[in-house]
């Protein structure tokens, strides 16, 4: 196996272990930083009233999860099809140098 190969499953391996290692160390409930952060106002002014209000009251937990997670998956494809499209072009770059490189000789 050559050696890029070794390293990229080294990489997969380190990146399955971080994502499995909180699941089985941490304890507890996982919470959003929005509650922590409501919490701590209520503590610090009592009689705070919020600027704006939701426009929209989602049903459920669930749904709000939902969307956070599409938006995540949103922008990780446009993301991704960015770096993909900028590859492409520097490739292309590269044929078209070395197709009047060879032209030359």
């Amino acid at each position: 196996m050559q050696t890029s190969q070794k390293e990229n499953w080294w990489l997969v391996a380190a990146v399955i272990l971080l994502a499995i290692a909180p699941l089985i160390f941490v304890r507890g409930e996982y919470g959003g930083a929005d509650g922590e952060a409501q919490e701590a106002i209520a503590e610090i002014q009592p009689n705070y009233q919020p600027w704006f209000n939701p426009i929209l009251e989602l049903p459920s937990q669930e749904i709000e999860s939902l969307l956070f997670v599409s938006q995540g998956a949103i922008a990780a494809g446009t993301l991704g099809y960015i770096i993909g499209l900028y590859k492409g072009r520097t490739e292309k770059a590269n044929q078209k140098a070395n197709q009047k490189a060879n032209q030359k000789d």
